[in-house]
């Protein structure tokens, strides 16, 4: 069977499923469920890099094969799953339906760019980068549930606000700004949000 199926791209494909069933729940007019998938997949996400780095004779086509596969992931997961909510949030107008639209071109853009980027690095330098270019789209993954789940939680008629946050988080991803990736701390805060984020959609998302 082709492709790679070692323990450095398990939690990408696990990734993948969650974003997939995101999908169907979001579909099903299920917004809890589909929210805590995408908080799941950037879960995942945050640590799928770091467990492949731990492999150190990884051949030049499967680190190769692991950039593309996680971007491809990324899409699903932080492209197509965050635009659905949002969404399904807004009503789905023609307006809102197009901002959605936007802010999945402007994710497989910044991917694909990335994909490109991160190649040529790996040619030039060894060992983990330690910046990016734009926004991660991974960052959807935490901003999305939390404004969704406050909104909810606070009983806030905020559904024609959402799509709004969502072209700006689409536009940061494309904006030529540096970065820091972040550290110890950085992921420290992060798993911080995700956990309020999961919580907040926990106690403020209906079934």
């Amino acid at each position: 069977m082709i492709g790679y199926y070692n323990y450095t791209v398990i939690l990408t494909y696990v990734s993948t499923i969650s974003g997939f069933l995101g999908i169907t729940y979001i579909l099903n007019g299920n917004l809890k469920s589909a929210l805590l998938c995408l908080i799941f997949s950037g879960f995942c996400d945050m640590f799928d890099g770091k467990i492949a780095s731990t492999m150190k004779n990884r051949t030049s086509q499967e680190k190769r094969f692991g950039i593309q596969i996680d971007s491809l992931s990324d899409v699903i997961c932080f492209g197509v799953l965050p635009s659905l909510i949002v969404w399904f949030c807004s009503g789905g107008n023609l307006l809102y339906t197009a901002i959605s639209a936007v802010y999945l071109l402007c994710a497989l853009i910044r991917l694909g760019w990335f994909n490109v980027d991160e190649e040529e690095r790996q040619t030039k330098e060894v060992g983990c980068r330690e910046g990016y270019r734009g926004l991660p789209v991974t960052t959807s993954a935490l901003g999305i549930p939390l404004f969704i789940g406050l909104g909810n939680l606070f009983s806030l008629e905020l559904g024609k606000v959402y799509p709004w946050i969502l072209l700006g988080i689409g536009i940061a991803f494309i904006t030529p700004f540096n970065m820091k990736k972040p550290k110890l701390v950085g992921k420290i805060v992060m798993l911080l949000v995700g956990a309020v984020s999961f919580t907040v959609v926990l106690l403020g998302v209906k079934l």
